[in-house]
Formats: C-alpha cells, structure tokens, sequence
C-alpha cells in the first residue's frame, strides 16, 4: 500500500485497532504542529499504560490476584515510547508453577495488546530470574534498568525491588563490561563513525544507543561517569535525536531509524516551519551538519565512558597505561593514558604548543585529556588569531603528517576545531553531504578515512595489499602524501564546477601560506590534479591497449610519481565504502600501476610481436586473432584456449569456468552468430552475476573467443556447488539456441532504488582517439538485470564487433565501457547517431 501524506502533509502514523486511535491521532496531530517531541513520548506511555493495565485487568487480574505483576521496561519503563516503538514488558511471577497455570490467560493478555496494535516484547521472569547475570542474554539485565511498575501483585514487586538492588550493586562492573562489549560490537557494525551519510540514528555510533549507554553506566554507578559533565554536554542532542526519531515514525508509518536521502529532504522542507529553534537550518545539508554536530558529543562521551569501563576492568591494559605515563616531556603529562597540559594556560603565550601537542599524539598515539581539550577551546579566540596569518608552519604540520598515528591526531585537530583554524579551507566539508548514492561517508570523514588505510597499510600482512604496503616504504615523503589526501577533496565543498580544479586552488593557497617548499608543493598540486586518473582508467580503458599506457604516462611522467598516485588511489577507493575495493579491483589497480611503470621504464623494442613459435593446432587457432590477443595472454592461457578449440570442433561450443583471485573467469568458444555476445551476458546476468570485464575475439576460420570476468556477489556457486553445473549447462543451452535469453531474465527482480529523486538519465558517449583499434562506445545509465543484454543486443543489430567490454557499477548506476569496431576498423561519424538513439532506446528497456 503506497502511503499518503495527511493535509497537513506529514505522514499519518499506524492505527491502532482500539479506544485509543483518536489519542494517537491527536498527538500525531500536535506534533505536527508543534514539533514537541517530548510531548509524544509523554502521551503515548500514557496511553500504552492505558492499554496494558485495562488488558491486564480483563485477562489477568481475577484470575491471578496474586503472584503476578507487569513492569514496564526499556523504553517503556523509561517513559520513552516513540510513536512505533516496540513496548517492552516483563511480567514477574512469584514461581515458575504458577506461569505455566496461567499461561492461557497470560497468552490472551498479550494477544489483546497485539490486537490494540502495540507491538509487544515480553518476558516472563521470577523474582531469581531477575537477580541473576544472563551472559548469553544480557540485554534482559540492561532492560532491568529502566523499570516500573504498571499492574498487578504491588507486595511481590516490593519484594523484587531491593534484591535487584543489591544485584546491579553486586555486578555493576561485570555489567559495565558486557554492556561496553555489546557497545563495541554494534559500532563496529558502522565502523565505528558517526559520519555516513544516511545515519541509523538509534543504533550507529553518537545516536540513542550511545545515549542510553551512558545512562546506563550512570546508574550502574561506573566509576568516571561523574568525571564530566556528560549530561550537560549532551542534553541539546537528546532533544534533537528525539525530535527526528518521532518524525521519522511519522513519516515511515513504522518503527524506521534511518535518516535517508528523502528522509533529510522531508526534514528541511516541512520542521523548520514547525520548530522555532531549528528555523534557521533551512537545506538538508544544514539539517545534516546539526546531527553530525549532535551525535559527535553523544559518541565522545560514550567512548570515554567505555574507555573508563575497560581499563577498570583489564589489568594488563592498566599496567600498560601506567607505563606509558613515563612518556611525559616538559609540555605534557601523560595520566590515565591520557595528555594533560602541565601549564594549562600556556597555550595562549605559545600558541605553537597546540601543534607541539598533536606532534605528541601523533608519535603515541594517546589522546588528549578532556580537561586539555577544554583548555584548547576556550583558547580558540587566542589560536584563531594566531594562524589565521601565513606562517612557516610546514615543519610542525610535518612532523604530524608523518607520525605513526596521524589519523588519530588530525582526527582530535578536527574536534578541537584546530585542523579549521590552520586549514580554513577544511571548514568547507566538515560535515559535508555529497549524495552520490555509493560513497558511505561524508567528505571529511572520507578524507580522513584515506589516511588511516594508508596506516593499516604500513601494518597489513594480506599478499594482495603487501604489494601496495611495498610501495609505501619506498615513499620518501609521507608527510607530502598525507598532505595531498588531506587536501584532495576540499573543492567538494565549494559545489562549484569540477572538485579537482577547485581542491587544487584550495591546496596552493594553503600550502603558500604554511610555507610550503616548492617541490613538495608541486607534488601535492600533481597528486589533487590526477587524483582519478588511474581509478578512472581501471573502470573506463582496455588496459592491454598500448594507447591506455601512453595516455597514462604522459599523465603520471615518472615512476616516482606513479608510486605516489598509486598509493592515493588505493587509500581513496577503500574509503568510498567498506567494499569499493574488493579483490577485483585491487588486482586493477595493480595492473594499471604495472602497465604505466612498464610504458614509463620500456624500451622502444619490446612494441613489437614477434611470430609465435607453436604447433600447426596452435598456429591455426592463432591465425586471424588481433595482435593484442598475445599481449593479453600467457603461453599457458592460449594453450587453454587452443585445447577448447579442440572440444568447440567436437561439440559445437566449449566451455570453461573457473575461480579467479578476483572473481570468475568464464571463457566460451563457438561460431560466430548474431548477438553470441550479448546472449552469454544475458546468461551470467540470469544467474545474479556481476559481469567486471568480457572482451570478444575471432580468428581466421570464423571461431569466436569471448572470456567474461564476474563476481558472484551472493556467493551462489561457493555455497551451491551444483550450481556451477547449472550454470555450466544453461551457458551451453543458450549457445546452442535451446533457451531464449529473455525468458531467462524474465524473472530478475529490478533492484529498489536508495532514493526516489536518484533515477539517473542515460549519457552516451563515443571517442575515436582513445584506442588504436576501436571506437570507445561509454554508457552511464540505471543499472539493472539484462541491461549489458540488452546493451550488447543493440550494438550487434547495428553492426558493431564488440572487442572489449570494462563494466563498472557504483550503487544503482553502471558505467560500461565498450571497445567496438565495424569492417574491422573504426565507427564512422555518419554510424555515431543513429547509433546513440538505438541504444538509448535499449538502456531504458
């Protein structure tokens, strides 16, 4: 059922099948109008205690007066009920007997609160359950918490409450462990930041979660929760979190969390007009910054609260925390593995001791106390005025730039508000959403993102990124690298033509005035410039083409520079999102660093082919194959080939697949016929495979070579082996002419799209100077099952030899690359439109 906005245009809220609707609806309506939060949550406790006491009394009170009584709990017991929100209810019996007598009734109990339309979460515990520590469900304990009375035997809660007392006196601390363990686990979840870019406000890192974390420790009594003013800090985020919870229930009709695309567009048109005190952020980008802002301070004292927790609890932890208070210097003191200042108001007569401070907690690694943030805030009028003139500040930034936690360090130089203050150019993203549907993260976050990869980089023992760690040693200035991913992205945040072009401006002013020297300025400029080079070159050119690795080298110029591009790119592509660089392509990237080291450092003979020296079986297959084919092909992949060939004679078609480090390799060899290529695409694309690469050869006598690279992203055949038989059999059925592909795609599901206003309009492209063999045919379009299908289909109907196919997806767009040549040779011009309106007709199916 599609959902309909009410007049007033906020979404209408579930209704419940009872008494109780028109009171749900009112406050529906008043938040509407008022944007109160605090009065939903007030109202619809309210009216569930309403319902679960007069449940209570038709299905449980006469027939267990005694013995039995209902305690709200969780949210509910915190007087916290969002408009979906689940109602969490313990019913407490006196002993297990008398549950299992009154099981019926306690049964009817429920279903009328089901019924009602609450959607009810119960247990049914003793007095002994309730005081015993539930490891493989602790979640029991926590909701314990939060409790209240709400109906029933008064004289058996009363005996529950000082047990349970002196229970959660007994365990605090073993409670605290699982519940900072638990914490730990679901941050993971989000990696650990509150940066994406349509947040899940209750569970990911600085949402309600968090909160309640903190809440929880309170009351577990955990020692350092009275070390800050936490509840201060954080009491404006509560209002905010409260306010967008509610309005997303509303919204989605449902217990939904998620600050989406539409969600974020809904906000900014229809609060502000609502809430006087958020009036002024009037752009979902503004709408945005208040969150990140918000959960920021809700997960940095979460995280200090779990920090307190774990050394408390982890006595090697705490041995080595006392060891690393040797560390202090004449600046610093390190206490409780953290950095206090030992002259507090120093900063303001040097200003320098800020730098010298990140300097110290990019060599440690420790953080600085809260007492000397605080210090660092309230010195920021001081700092602000100090740096905002052009100083040589090149050999301080360095020194942090180059440290073995830089990450950590430039990540507390952007919470002190510091990294703003030397770079005011890095204000532009802080916070900053770009809604392109694949990166995960905003800019800044992005950004430093790419510096901890390199720093995991230094440390991993994986073989197919030991390659790129090798490079990383032989880079001579990693402070200049840092600086150039720092730097790479600023230009996003101006939102003014090309963000390379405008990060390049951005970087020359700032390194003017920090003093840069000028060859290190010259390498930041080059890295910004050509930051997408060789991603792009991955996703869009044949990288066996002689002509790709030329393009390149005339962009990098040295093989010097070629490392260091090289390194940018694999610390940009991992940070897009947790599976932008999957094995497929990080054997790319690899690929395009050999090809342009190769063209960088060969000499002028190795462009040329020397005639093979092979069998007459080898020397036929061979005869008529393009020259590229050796290039792109090991002495052990052509006798494979030429083996298959021996089989296509014998069967028709002949079919080989097998598991590659990045994926599959399928490699089909048969007769030429209309759309074989296109026909092998549909098949794959039938089966859910993600087709990375195909390329289509023919020789003399007539026999077509296509191999397709895919990857199975639901890992069908590793989990199915008979599943590679079947798709085996269904490639071979569809050479023959036995299955029409159609039928095959029939039944593929269109992918749902992240967003309603994210449709994106088919972009054809064709370029005749790319490559010395083919015309470049480029599509940027929807993705979605048997497009490359149809795509392939469109292309041989017209007349076009398909050579190579490079197919690229990020989200729902694809972004294929196909080499294609007519008569052996180029299109010509006259082809190209009618052509392009063919295909544009087949991309939108």
């Amino acid at each position: 059922m599609s959902q309909k906005p009410s007049e007033s245009g906020m979404m209408t809220g579930a209704k419940p099948h009872s008494k109780a609707a028109p009171r749900v609806e009112q406050l529906r309506s008043d938040f509407t109008a008022t944007a109160e939060p605090m009065a939903v949550l007030r109202g619809r406790t309210n009216i569930v205690e309403g319902q679960v006491c007069k449940s209570y009394s038709r299905h449980l009170a006469n027939a267990a007066p005694n013995g039995i009584a209902v305690l709200a709990v969780g949210g509910f017991g915190r007087g916290e009920l969002f408009p979906h929100s689940d109602v969490d209810i313990c019913l407490l019996v006196d002993n297990e007997k008398l549950a299992h007598e009154k099981r019926p009734q306690i049964s009817a109990f429920l279903q009328e609160l089901w019924d009602s339309g609450l959607r009810a979460s119960h247990s049914v515990r003793t007095i002994q359950e309730c005081c015993e520590l539930h490891d493989q469900n602790i979640e029991l304990n926590i909701s314990l918490l939060d409790h209240r009375p709400l109906a029933g035997d008064i004289a058996l809660y009363e005996k529950l409450e000082p047990k349970l007392r002196k229970f959660f006196e007994n365990s605090s601390a073993n409670l605290a462990r699982h519940l900072s363990r638990l914490a730990r686990s679901r941050r993971a979840q989000y990696h650990d930041s509150i940066y994406h870019l349509e947040p899940n406000i209750k569970e990911a890192p600085g949402g309600l979660r968090d909160l309640h974390l903190l809440e929880w420790f309170r009351k577990l009594q955990t020692q350092g929760m009275n070390d800050f003013a936490w509840a201060a800090e954080i009491e404006p985020a509560r209002g905010y979190l409260y306010l967008i919870r509610c309005f997303l229930h509303y919204l989605a009709r449902r217990d939904n969390n998620v600050l989406s695309f539409d969600a974020q567009d809904e906000v900014a048109e229809r609060l502000p007009a609502r809430a006087e005190e958020f009036a002024s952020r009037q752009t979902p980008e503004e709408w945005m910054r208040e969150y990140f802002r918000h959960a920021r301070s809700i997960a940095g004292a979460a995280t200090r609260a779990m920090e307190s927790v774990e050394v408390k609890n982890n006595s090697l932890l705490a041995g080595f925390r006392d060891w690393r208070s040797r560390l202090s210097n004449t600046d610093f003191t390190v206490s409780r593995d953290r950095v206090f200042l030992k002259a507090p108001t120093a900063l303001e007569k040097d200003p320098e001791l800020v730098l010298r401070l990140y300097q110290f907690v990019g060599r440690h690694g420790i953080k600085p106390a809260l007492e000397t943030e605080r210090r660092v805030l309230e010195a920021q009028e001081h700092l602000q005025s100090y740096f905002a003139s052009p100083r040589p500040l090149w050999n301080q930034l360095r020194e942090i730039l180059a440290s073995p936690h830089c990450a950590l360090a430039l990540r507390v130089m952007q919470d002190t508000g510091v990294l703003r203050m030397v770079f005011p150019e890095w204000g532009a993203i802080e916070c900053c959403v770009v809604r392109d549907f694949y990166h995960r993260y905003t800019v800044d976050e992005h950004t430093l993102v790419t510096i901890e990869n390199l720093q995991q980089l230094a440390r991993t023992s994986e073989p197919g990124h030991r390659r790129f760690a090798n490079l990383l040693s032989e880079v001579e200035e990693p402070a200049v690298l840092r600086f150039a991913l720092l730097f790479h992205d600023v230009g996003k945040g101006e939102r003014t033509g090309h963000h390379s072009e405008e990060s390049v401006r951005m970087a020359q002013e700032a390194m003017t005035r920090i003093r840069m020297p000028e060859k290190h300025q010259r390498l930041v400029l080059f890295l910004i410039d050509q930051h997408l080079a060789l991603s792009a070159a991955m996703t869009s050119r044949d990288l066996d083409d002689p002509a790709t690795a030329r393009m390149l080298a005339d962009k990098v110029g040295t093989s010097e520079g070629l490392k260091y591009l090289t390194l940018v790119t694999y610390a940009d592509i991992g940070a897009v999102n947790p599976t932008a660089l999957s094995p497929w392509r990080l054997e790319q990237l690899w690929r395009v660093h050999l090809v342009t080291h190769h063209e960088l450092t060969r000499e002028l003979q190795t462009d040329r082919i020397q005639a093979p020296e092979a069998s007459d079986e080898r020397s036929s297959f061979l005869k008529g194959l393009p020259v590229r084919y050796l290039r792109t092909h090991t002495d052990e992949e052509i006798q494979i080939h030429v083996d298959l060939e021996q089989r296509r004679r014998e069967a028709e078609v002949a079919i080989d697949i097998r598991k590659t480090e990045g994926g599959y390799l399928l490699t089909v060899l048969a007769k030429d016929r209309l759309a074989l290529f296109a026909s092998m695409a549909g098949a794959l694309s039938s089966f859910g495979m993600n087709i990375l690469k195909a390329e289509a050869f023919a020789n003399q006598q007539g026999t077509i070579l296509d191999t397709f690279v895919f990857a199975d992203p639901g890992r069908t055949l590793e989990l199915n082996p008979s599943e590679m038989d079947r798709l085996h059999m269904t490639i071979e059925r569809v050479l023959l002419g036995k299955v029409n592909v159609k039928d095959l795609l029939k039944y593929r599901p269109k992918p749902t799209l992240p967003s309603r206003r994210s449709g994106i309009e088919p972009k054809i492209t064709f370029d005749n100077s790319a490559s010395e063999f083919a015309t470049l045919v480029e599509l940027v379009a929807e993705d979605r099952p048997g497009l490359l299908y149809d795509v392939a289909s469109c292309l041989s109907a017209k007349g076009c030899n398909i050579e190579l196919v490079l197919v690229e997806t990020e989200a729902h767009k694809a972004m294929d690359v196909f080499y294609v040549s007519t008569a052996g040779k180029k299109l010509p011009e006259t082809m190209m439109e009618p052509l392009q309106l063919a295909l544009d007709t087949a991309i939108r199916g």
